[in-house]
């Protein structure tokens, strides 16, 4: 798909592969949390709750829990005493790999325009 034709003249936003993707992963911690997953593979809950800055317990759980009803994240649980739940990427989770990475790259590149007061 070109650039540009995202979002062809006359179409709604909220119509589009964009906003779709964006209801996704937006807000501020789910793409955090895909990128953690991307970086190691499968993580336990408190292992991600320790890695995000910020984030409640119960926060982290909701964000899980949208992750893996959307189809991004897997849980899995072991059956075990304590219970042992592990989150990994799903195959259209892992999908999402380049755009963090293109995401990640921006940044890098960008981040130091913005003037200081902001």
């Amino acid at each position: 798909m070109e650039h540009g034709s995202c979002v062809p003249q006359g179409t709604e936003i909220t119509r589009t592969g964009f906003h779709y993707t964006l209801s996704l992963i937006g807000g501020k911690y789910k793409m955090a949390i895909l990128y953690l997953l991307t970086e190691c593979g499968v993580l336990r809950h408190n292992a991600i709750y320790r890695r995000i800055e910020g984030i409640s317990y119960k926060t982290l759980s909701v964000m899980l829990k949208e992750l893996a009803a959307d189809g991004l994240v897997v849980r899995k649980e072991y059956p075990q005493v304590p219970p042992k739940v592990e989150y990994m990427l799903t195959e259209r989770g892992r999908s999402l790999i380049p755009i963090l990475h293109n995401m990640c790259d921006w940044g890098e590149r960008h981040r130091g325009d913005v003037p200081a007061s902001r």
